[in-house]
């Protein structure tokens, strides 16, 4: 891009971090506190893979913590020195040239350098029903959805760190784990894989490949071998009964988006030298998606913090060459050029909102360009009573925000809802089934602006994708509260739901409705349902969900 035209200043900064994992943040805080204008992309949940981790003991310095807990504290650092943070799906780069463009969901953006950070995703064994399998019986994330086999047998495929721990954390749901590793003994620490190895409700087996998993509405049918005897072990779950298969047998670098960009090695993992640089000039990476031989959080800043240092130098550089400055804002305008960030999840059973989340809400909902009636379906529960108190705290921050109270006779497989009306009382086609407090309180929140207006920008093309929807197409969105990987989805649907009058979009917390879960078979979420037909599983953008529509 030819310096100082084709951009918008306001969306310009001197670094775009692709990736908010620990080397992501760890790079946006240090450079922040250089003075440079930053801001991080992510598609899912900052913090990235370390946040399914319950306890870190290993990181210097501290001794014991979650994953969530330490990366939410890197975000606010990063935050306090002024980096910005952005819940987007980065799509493309433009790398030629002093001002690089980054396309994602919500529109573009320019930087002087990049630093990729995308890090990794679990990765597929490839043994037959797998595919078929996932999402019911079949599961790569055990807080997403350990708790959907509580009670029963878990088989859990892999030997290294995530399978050493997440076995341990099974054991919670149930009643026993048997841990199946290809090789001749677990791959991570000893550390690590001696909790496992010493479980009462754990059976290692080494050598021990999974071949082949069947059933019906659920997995009944595993069958294994072991490489160096040949033996093969076939288990069935005892009739009308079924089991669970992990995967947690590594990752997968997630470096699609700088393929034919910057040299990447056999696996896919990106090729950087001794300074974090790639193969583009102006593009570094760190973490995970690099080559390395250790990946663990402590190398993972390493990372971030060379990258930086680099990047820093880097800046200056093209700065002095070209004469483009990032323009740095005020911190007033710095919160409110993002209103879509994530808000900090919350759960109603804690104090219903804090202060610093009242006044999030506040400067959301004054941007608001019309009036929301929240609109409830109440039964007799407790449940119920909860999400009324919720709504009403919602609505006394603005009067943007109505509550009413429907007069239905609404059985327990609709109720508790809220649905989401236009002041005049018509409906958006947005509703929650449940109590939408976890990691689904962020994307009620932005439903409601999505709904009302104007919404989180949205590319041009995917927009025209969603006028195109001539049919009535009703998305049912299942969903765990405990889930990372489900809001994505369901603001995904929500925003598809607020641009289209065909579209509506109904989210439900799994675990309130039995029924629903039972009917369509789920084990796994964020589920997916199009005119309550068919499951599709997975965390998916707007461009994933409209496939499933189109």
């Amino acid at each position: 891009m030819e310096a100082g035209k084709g951009y918008d200043p306001q969306r310009l900064y001197d670094v775009i971090v692709v990736g908010g994992g620990p080397a992501g943040l760890t790079a946006a805080l240090y450079l922040a506190r250089a003075k440079y204008r930053v801001l991080v992309l992510e598609k899912e949940q900052f913090g990235g893979q370390i946040t399914i981790t319950h306890e870190v003991v290993n990181y210097p310095g501290i001794g014991r913590t979650s994953g969530k807990e330490m990366t939410e504290t890197m975000r606010m650092q990063g935050e306090a020195f002024g980096a910005e943070f952005l819940l987007a799906e980065a799509s493309a780069l433009e790398v030629d040239g002093d001002v690089k463009t980054i396309k994602t969901d919500k529109g573009e953006f320019y930087c002087l350098g990049v630093l990729i950070a995308t890090g990794a995703h679990p990765r597929s064994v490839g043994f037959t029903g797998e595919a078929e399998h996932k999402g019911r019986g079949v599961a790569y994330c055990a807080t997403c959805d350990g708790e959907f086999f509580t009670g029963r047998e878990i088989f859990v495929i892999g030997g290294g760190y995530a399978a050493a721990e997440e076995s341990v954390f099974l054991t919670k749901f149930a009643r026993h784990v048997t841990i199946l590793i290809r090789g001749d003994d677990f791959t991570c620490a000893a550390a690590v894989a001696e909790p496992a190895r010493k479980h009462k409700n754990i059976t290692v087996l080494t050598n021990t490949v999974a071949e082949e998993v069947s059933g019906e509405g659920g997995l009944e049918y595993i069958r294994y071998r072991n490489t160096k005897t040949g033996k093969v072990t076939e288990y069935r779950a005892d009739a009308g009964d079924f089991f669970g298969v992990f995967v947690l047998a590594g990752y997968v670098p997630d470096s699609g988006i700088v393929k034919g960009i910057v040299q990447l090695d056999d696996q896919g993992y990106i090729v950087t030298d001794a300074a974090q640089r790639t193969s583009a000039n102006g593009v570094y990476a760190a973490g995970d998606v690099c080559i390395k031989p250790l990946r663990q959080v402590v190398t993972a800043t390493g990372d971030g913090a060379l990258a930086a240092t680099e990047l820093e130098r880097y800046v200056a550089a093209v700065q002095r060459k070209t004469g483009i400055y990032a323009q740095m804002p005020a911190a007033r305008e710095a919160r409110e050029s993002l209103p879509h960030r994530t808000l900090e999840s919350h759960s109603p059973s804690d104090e219903l909102l804090s202060e610093d989340m009242k006044g999030q809400l506040r400067a959301l909902f004054e941007k608001m360009q019309g009036e929301a009636v929240l609109r409830l379906y109440l039964d007799k529960r407790d449940v119920s009573q909860e999400l009324e108190e919720y709504m009403r705290a919602l609505a006394l921050l603005t009067n943007k925000l109505t509550v009413e109270i429907a007069q239905t006779d609404a059985s327990s497989d609709f109720a508790p809802c809220v649905q989401i009306c236009r002041a005049d009382g018509t409906p958006t086609g947005l509703a929650f089934h449940g109590v939408p407090g976890g990691h689904e309180f962020s994307s009620f929140v932005l439903g409601i602006y999505n709904a009302i207006g104007p919404g989180q920008p949205i590319d041009a093309q995917l927009r025209a994708r969603i006028q195109a929807i001539s049919k009535p197409t009703h998305l049912t969105v299942l969903v765990s509260l405990s889930c990372t990987m489900c809001p994505d989805t369901v603001v995904a649907a929500q925003r598809i739901a607020a641009c289209s009058e065909h579209v509506t979009a109904e989210v439900y917390d799994i675990h309130r409705f039995e029924e629903l879960r039972t009917r369509h078979g789920v084990m796994s979420v964020p589920c997916i349902l199009i005119n309550d037909g068919n499951a599709s599983f997975g965390k998916k953008n707007i461009d994933g969900v409209l496939a499933l529509i189109e």
